[in-house]
């Protein structure tokens, strides 16, 4: 059996992983230039159930450095006033582990074939069953299945269903990393809350990892390279509708924090401006099913949520899993493919659904009165 993803974020590289170690031969192609051609190393939170989806297709040997290079989610999520005061709170705290996208994605990227500049733009489906996967860049690649994981903005997805449309919630948020230095330890109280000021929401939250990335590594698995990132606190700040106003990123978060606690603005104040970007709140709602065949969607590019939710990458490792047991299950004979992505698709189609939902039921508490 032959798998082409398209797409190297988290849930492509992890469900490439999970093939590679069943002995099924799997290719990523991403449209990006170079792997490292956008940053995309913000902290996240893994439920229990995302965090064993990546340890099941990791092979068993980086277990322990998987556990090496997490943190411990934590936080009173309190809702505190410019001034860092408590005026109330968010409700019960979620458990997790945080880990650093950046490095969780050299580590799944470890040992896969990827071929970057090579966005999947369409496919056809061959004579027999297989599907031809039509590149940005190079000559049609042929597989028996094509796993649609290029995002929210997935060509696979407008061929194989194109009334599955993303839909743009209006709110907009400013994102951005600063180091973790002794002086911001004192914003502790403030990490896993929200802070709300005139319009604007900002939340904070820290990633320590339990050993740096590159040291643990090269201790516990040096055919691995992994970034050297330390500790950082990654912000966000959730802004009303209407135009940006701003020549940059920073700058749009700090003219909206004048009388703000001075330890707050030094935190966007000292950010990286390389690593500080605006986006866009779009969600995809996975809908009627596509026909049975050798293409399949897997995590935003069929469920993307609100990232207040705080599910969208737990959701694309459990596809990445669930999807990997399938595949194995028709590798091995037990059942036929098609069989094994309907059992796959009628899954996720109901989790996704459901995530999505979840993820727009949270998002009015962040989201600021304009």
């Amino acid at each position: 059996m032959r798998v082409s993803v398209a797409g190297a974020g988290l849930g492509g590289l992890c469900l490439a992983q999970g093939l590679r170690g069943a002995g099924i031969e799997a290719e990523v192609y991403e449209r990006d230039p170079a792997i490292t051609a956008r940053f995309q190393g913000y902290r996240l939170v893994l439920n229990p159930a995302g965090f064993e989806a990546v340890r099941a297709c990791l092979p068993p040997r980086w277990h322990p450095l998987l556990d090496a290079i997490v943190g411990d989610a934590y936080g009173e999520r309190l809702i505190l006033d410019r001034h860092l005061n408590k005026i109330g709170e968010l409700g019960p705290g979620r458990t997790g582990t945080v880990v650093d996208r950046h490095v969780l994605r050299h580590l799944l990227l470890t040992g896969l074939r990827v071929r970057t500049g090579a966005g999947v733009t369409g496919y056809d489906v061959l004579p027999g069953g297989k599907v031809s996967a039509r590149l940005a860049h190079g000559d049609p690649v042929t597989a028996d299945l094509l796993v649609g994981a290029d995002g929210v903005g997935s060509a696979v997805r407008a061929a194989l269903a194109p009334r599955i449309t993303p839909t743009d919630t209006g709110v907009r948020f400013v994102i951005g990393r600063t180091p973790l230095t002794e002086r911001l330890t004192e914003l502790s109280r403030a990490f896993g809350s929200k802070i709300a000021g005139d319009g604007v929401s900002l939340l904070l939250g820290a990633m320590r990892f339990r050993t740096p990335p590159k040291e643990a590594a090269e201790r516990l698995a040096p055919e691995v390279t992994l970034p050297d990132v330390r500790d950082y606190v990654r912000w966000a700040m959730i802004l009303p509708t209407g135009p940006l106003g701003a020549a940059t990123p920073q700058d749009a978060a700090l003219s909206r924090m004048d009388g703000w606690h001075p330890e707050l603005r030094a935190l966007v104040e000292q950010s990286d401006p390389d690593n500080s970007t605006l986006l866009s709140i779009r969600v995809v709602e996975p809908r009627e099913r596509w026909a049975p065949g050798p293409v399949t969607l897997l995590g935003d590019a069929i469920h993307a949520t609100s990232p207040t939710g705080g599910n969208g990458a737990n959701t694309a490792l459990r596809d990445a899993d669930l999807l990997r047991r399938c595949l194995i299950e028709a590798a091995e004979g037990r059942q036929d493919l098609l069989g094994a992505v309907g059992d796959y698709e009628r899954q996720m189609f109901a989790y996704g659904a459901e995530a999505v939902r979840h993820s727009l039921d949270a998002l009015p508490a962040y989201v600021p009165n304009s």
